[in-house]
């Protein structure tokens, strides 16, 4: 998203002067293609009396070689068959006496075998619609029709894979001079957006076209399961987006014996079994779509879009026109309601919906966002086209930003919306938000370092809000049976889960995250670990008195019980290795081993006994609790994990702890409250010093010695300390513990392959964390350097996405991915003024004073009575934005919203209107016109001319 001008407020992203403005297709041939095979005329007539493009109708351009019509076909049809489809004329239905009729050069059996062949190919289809219920053929058009079709049989795209390429073309192409004149309801051209039903079924407007359930009673008892094209054909040139294809297109009436008797992989499903399959498609997020060439009374197919494959939702998307695909529905948000949890952003096809703020600016006013302009408002061109429209409608924030919460988390958790839900008691509801996002609230409850709070708007009225307070109450209800939440799966393929075989290294908070995420998917992962406990650095890295290990264990349960096969006590590369588990049949590889191992500060008597890896001693107590720590200890180190270290050696029995790091105590990285607590358990803390040389006496540490730090980071910011080695610290100990970074410890894990490395880390795709061995993908704190349970947890979802789409051939790893792409609200230009001035709680302690410290957590969660008066003090400052002129009123959104608080109202009765492929012309020509003639007189709204040059408005 970089390559966007974020000052320019005014401007939609899909008219960003630097998004791509190129069709990264054009003139691209298929290498399957024989360029050097003679030239046929009986196709290249054939070819130019089916197309719908303009220069070739009108003779402007010829068939060539070069033409899609030309190649696409080249394979599909015989010279002898393009003269009896030339005959029987295009969308001209003849039975086959009326065909024999005009072939008569043919037997029967002869024309027989090849209208048989021609349907199987899909150049010509067949259906029943005449008085005497007489089978007649028919040529279709290209799309909708037989550029499809030659994508719905397996056999048939596997053989002549150049058949994808050619829908592709055929869907654009033909449109590309056209789209910004057509009317509301399409005209006859393409598909139709069909709204979710249950969003619009307390509708008294709605009509019954606009009704799934309408075209299935209409077509009672004939449907079938077919194959989807759009997502067969962009396969075929490496842009699958992972869904398994089979099923998704529903073919009804006289379409579903077509499509299965001419071997189209389509099956008889019942209308039980139809709905299940629309059901299944919303869940993930597709759109439901009809035909929409034949008029008000047919349609042939109810389609279930991806976006990010769809031709049809491109012909809207791709030119910026939505007529093209739009209901008569438009979204609409109350702001009051909403809490800007983003899942109706998230599932958007258009890009409609984005995130932007509720709060007023200081001067009273609200935000201005900018709509996209409509063919009506201004004279049409390519510059209004967004070829990368599949990346640039699933930006999350508007430039003006949303709420600093969200912003913040590096995992993007709705935290308005969890809040909004614990303040209304929905305690089930809230867990399972949290949970689309983060697989281990209960664990980030206890360790998270609360960047959400650090954004908080209400800490510039007085504190941030206790979020993660609240999300450890809510989170907790992981820890008992009755209450935990195992989510559903939602599994883009019809017939169960996915087949492919995916192992996960390391069985932290990465690699748990990218098992729960491919699991969701429809994965049964293999999580392995070479510890005895799975949960990596926080089970191993966090002592118990922060957080108790059966927590950890509670939320790997979950993903038992989702089918991840968790194997722990077996090294990858020691007990087996890549090579090995390749044979067995896996397909990808997901390592996140995180960083175990400890750093060394490189100065002399480092080797004596006595000094100890922090790291390692967390471990060791993690195993052990009755491990003994004898005589005075000095920790090495300023951040969480040194404080972390030096409480567990007061608990293991020193006497005396003394924690030396090179910042001073205002620049700690460590948080100010664990500081704070670590104080209070008697451990004194020296900021700016460096350690110069561990003494030894007879091979043991008797002390060590400090040299001044004048410096810890220079003018760019970067890690280069600075020593006055004259003035020095000795401070007389037996033990010395490093807490001073953390590495990782590969072993033989990627031994003989060639995965190449910059430093100590894999060189990988910063967006697929793909490394340059394809099937090895990586990521957490080996990948980035040690950082926190939620960062990693953020690149495990990531990593199961790129895995899903990479075990699936021929998808593309980028294409449509979340961006992940959030900015933070203004809060210097932010009006509150109405809030409630409850002050921040705080949670309570179990721990009596005086009483001797333990491994146990004495912290208390919230009590129901707190949860409602910190979430009461929640100034709400997020909120989903709707742009009406990207709207194509699908209802997905309508399907995420859990506050009430988005709505399709029919705004647009004209775009019900279904005509007929054969008038399309009498329809779109005249729009055209009627919009050249009042675009000048049209009245524009501030959001729809900001974008303009102001000699333009």
């Amino acid at each position: 998203m970089n390559k966007f001008d974020m000052n320019d407020l005014s401007t939609p992203y899909s008219l960003d002067p630097n998004r791509n403005k190129q069709d990264p297709r054009a003139g691209i041939i298929p290498e399957w293609v024989d360029m050097n095979a003679p030239f046929r005329e009986p196709l290249a007539r054939f070819a130019k009396a089916v197309t719908d493009r303009k220069n070739i109708k009108l003779g402007i351009e010829k068939i060539t070689k070069e033409s899609p019509e030309y190649w696409g076909l080249y394979n599909l049809i015989t010279d002898a068959q393009c003269e009896i489809a030339l005959k029987m004329q295009k969308r001209k239905p003849k039975t086959f006496e009326e065909i024999a009729a005009l072939c008569p050069e043919y037997s029967k059996e002869e024309l027989q075998k090849n209208l048989d062949e021609m349907s199987y190919n899909g150049v010509i289809e067949w259906n029943y619609e005449n008085d005497k219920h007489e089978k007649q053929y028919v040529l279709p058009m290209y799309v909708p029709g037989s550029a499809e079709f030659g994508n719905m049989n397996h056999n048939v795209i596997e053989k002549h894979p150049e058949v994808g390429p050619f829908f592709e073309r055929m869907s654009r192409i033909p449109l590309e001079g056209l789209t910004h004149m057509v009317p509301m309801g399409g005209a006859g051209v393409g598909m139709h957006v069909i709204p979710v039903e249950k969003a619009i079924e307390m509708q008294g407007e709605a009509i019954n076209l606009e009704k799934i359930s309408y075209w299935l009673d209409y077509y009672e008892g004939k449907y079938a399961a077919s194959p989807c094209s759009c997502r067969r054909s962009r396969k075929t040139f490496d842009q699958g987006c992972a869904d398994d294809p089979e099923g998704w297109c529903i073919a009804v009436g006289d379409m579903a014996d077509y499509v299965v008797e001419t071997q189209k992989d389509g099956h008889y499903i019942t209308k039980e079994e139809a709905l299940e399959i629309f059901k299944k498609a919303e869940d993930n997020g597709f759109v439901h779509q009809i035909t929409n060439i034949d008029g008000q009374h047919k349609i042939f197919a109810i389609c279930n879009c991806n976006v990010n494959v769809c031709y049809a939702l491109r012909t809207s998307q791709l030119f910026n026109t939505p007529n093209m695909s739009r209901s008569a529905y438009v979204a609409h948000v109350d702001k009051d309601n909403c809490v800007a949890c983003g899942r109706c952003v998230e599932v958007c096809p258009a890009g409609a919906a984005t995130l932007g703020q509720k709060l007023c600016k200081k001067d009273g006013s609200e935000v201005v966002y900018p709509k996209m302009p409509l063919p009506t408002q201004k004279k049409w061109s390519q510059d209004m086209w967004t070829e990368d429209y599949r990346d640039i409608n699933r930006i999350n924030t508007h430039k003006t930003g949303t709420a600093p919460c969200k912003t913040a988390c590096p995992a993007h958790i709705p935290v308005q919306g969890y809040l909004k839900m614990a303040a209304q008691g929905r305690y089930d509801e809230a867990l399972a938000l949290i949970k689309r996002y983060n697989p281990l609230p209960a664990v980030c409850g206890h360790v998270c370092n609360r960047r959400c709070e650090d954004a908080c708007t209400r800490a510039t009225i007085d504190q941030a809000l206790a979020i993660d307070e609240v999300k450890k109450f809510v989170a907790m209800r992981d820890l008992k049976s009755d209450t935990r939440y195992i989510p559903e799966k939602v599994i883009p393929k019809l017939d169960g889960g996915f087949d492919e075989k995916v192992a996960i290294i390391g069985a932290g908070p990465a690699g748990i995250s990218c098992a729960y995420y491919l699991a969701l998917k429809g994965y049964k992962p293999t999580l392995f670990d070479k510890n005895k406990k799975p949960g990596g650095m926080v089970t191993y890295g966090i002592p118990s008195f922060v957080m108790e290990k059966d927590v950890v264990e509670a939320e790997v349960d979950v993903l038992r019980e989702l089918g991840v096969d968790i194997r722990l006590g077996v090294e990858v590369g020691k007990d087996i290795t890549l090579k090995q588990l390749r044979d067995e049949g896996y397909k990808a590889f997901y390592i996140a081993i995180g960083c175990q191992g400890g750093r060394g500060v490189n100065v002399p008597g480092e080797d004596a006994e006595g000094v100890i890896k922090g790291v390692d001693i967390l471990h060791a107590v993690i195993d052990d609790e009755s491990y003994k720590l004898s005589g005075d200890t000095v920790v090495i180190g300023g951040g969480n994990v040194a404080i972390d270290v030096s409480r567990t050696a007061i608990r293991c029995g020193s006497p005396k702890i003394t924690q030396v790091s090179l910042e001073t105590r205002d620049i700690m990285p460590a948080l100010p409250e664990e500081i704070e607590i670590a104080e209070s358990e008697g451990i004194e803390f020296k900021g700016g010093w460096g350690p110069k040389e561990i003494l030894a006496e007879n091979g043991k540490v008797k002390g060590i010695v400090f040299k001044k730090c004048t410096q810890v980071k220079n003018a760019e910011g970067r890690f280069d300390p600075k020593y006055d080695e004259n003035e020095t610290m000795e401070i007389a100990c037996s033990n010395v513990i490093l807490s001073v970074g953390q590495a990782t410890i590969w072993g033989d894990l990627l031994k003989d392959e060639n995965v190449e490395f910059r430093g100590p880390a894999p060189v990988a795709d910063k967006i697929t964390f793909q490394t340059t061995v394809p099937d090895i993908f990586v990521g957490g704190d080996m990948f980035y350097g040690p950082r926190f349970a939620i960062d990693a947890i953020a690149c495990g979802r990531e990593g199961a996405e790129s895995i899903h789409r990479f075990v699936q051939p021929h998808s593309s790893l980028t294409i449509g991915r979340d961006p992940n792409f959030f900015i933070e609200l203004d809060k210097d230009d932010i009006s509150v003024k109405d809030y409630d001035h409850v002050g921040r709680q705080v949670a309570g302690n179990s721990k009596k004073d005086g009483e001797k410290l333990t491994f146990r957590d004495t912290k208390l969660v919230f009590t129901e009575e707190q949860v409602k008066k910190e979430t009461s003090r929640c100034l709400g400052c997020g909120a989903s934005i709707i742009d009406p002129n990207k709207c194509v009123g699908c209802g997905l959104c309508t399907t995420r919203c859990e506050f009430d608080a988005i709505k399709l109202t029919r705004d647009n009765p004209d775009a019900s209107t279904m005509r007929t492929a054969e008038d399309k012309l009498k329809y779109i020509l005249p729009n055209g016109i009627k919009q050249a003639i009042k675009r000048p007189f049209v009245k524009k709204t501030p959001e729809e001319t900001a974008w303009l040059p102001k000699d333009k408005k």
